[in-house]
């Protein structure tokens, strides 16, 4: 559990532990600093841990499940953050009571599939990894942490706003891609690399923009040149409006079936893994991993 999660009370952590222990043999432990949740993860998987259930938002929620790549032991998903993208994804409820029953539920019935990542330099990812425009969103988001649990969605409004007018530089292109059919884009200001689909929340409206990403397949990757405002609404409001995603042309290029990509600064990029903000970079490896955990899904996939 991370105490500092947006949706994490006492009463929560009580209840779900209360829940999950009907059927099973639970011990709890809480997360302290970052990267805390993978340490926590493999030591479970030392002592045996069939589950690692995580109670947190979607940071330390890919912590956990790097701890679990390429184990036995399962790892089980709890909304507790601000957005919750994957659980949300999974179908889970919004409400961590409610989705620890349905958790619980699935445990019992043995509804543990092995599903395929993303990583990026070797740290993998559930649902995407941000480059450019969209991580220094995140990176101004984690530096006033302390209003993610009473302004939410709000917050993050405001820091996409704030970005781009004072904090990130439109007049030169971020990175290189290149492809493995061979294609170059030399000209990228924003990029996602997905693993699922949506991208994520706007409220309880999902953003499309990549509606065939799957766990069960490789990763699909959109990215944008010339990035100006009305390329911007454009894209976001093709993503709001519409199941079938963004549409590839003019400023947009996509392609799904990635396995393999290579991203080179031109200086250093903003990225951001799982909406955690993972620095500025200048050389990037991306890869799909089949098969590399056992995930819990309550409602299948």
């Amino acid at each position: 559990m991370n105490p500092s999660a947006s949706s994490v009370s006492p009463r929560t952590r009580v209840v779900v532990n209360r829940i999950l222990s009907r059927n099973h043999d639970v011990s709890v432990a809480i997360t302290t600093r970052r990267h805390h949740a993978t340490a926590l993860a493999r030591r479970g998987v030392e002592r045996g841990a069939e589950t690692v259930v995580v109670l947190g938002g979607d940071g330390t929620l890919n912590e956990a499940a790097n701890g679990l790549v390429g184990t036995d032991a399962a790892l089980g998903v709890l909304p507790g953050g601000s957005t919750n993208v994957f659980a949300r994804t999974l179908g889970l409820p919004d409400e961590p009571i409610d989705a620890a029953e349905a958790l619980l539920g699935a445990l019992d019935s043995g509804a543990i599939e092995r599903v395929g990542l993303g990583a990026v330099n070797n740290r993998h990812f559930l649902f995407h990894v941000g480059l450019g425009f969209d991580a220094a969103v995140v990176e101004r988001v984690e530096r006033r942490s302390d209003l993610k649990r009473t302004l939410n969605h709000a917050l993050f409004v405001y820091a996409t706003i704030v970005t781009w007018l004072r904090h990130v530089d439109r007049t030169e292109p971020y990175f290189a891609l290149e492809l493995p059919d061979g294609r170059r884009i030399t000209d990228g200001y924003f990029a996602v690399c997905l693993n699922t689909n949506p991208y994520t929340y706007l409220g309880s409206r999902p953003l499309n923009l990549a509606p065939r990403a799957s766990l069960g397949e490789p990763l699909a990757l959109l990215s944008v040149r010339n990035f100006t405002g009305a390329g911007l609404s454009r894209l976001v409001l093709q993503a709001l409006r519409t199941e079938g995603g963004v549409a590839a042309g003019g400023e947009v290029d996509y392609a799904e079936g990635i396995t393999e990509l290579q991203v080179t600064g031109h200086r250093p990029v903003p990225v951001q893994v799982d909406g955690d903000f993972a620095g500025r970079l200048m050389h990037l490896r991306l890869s799909w991993h089949p098969e590399a955990l056992r995930l819990v899904l309550p409602f299948g996939y």
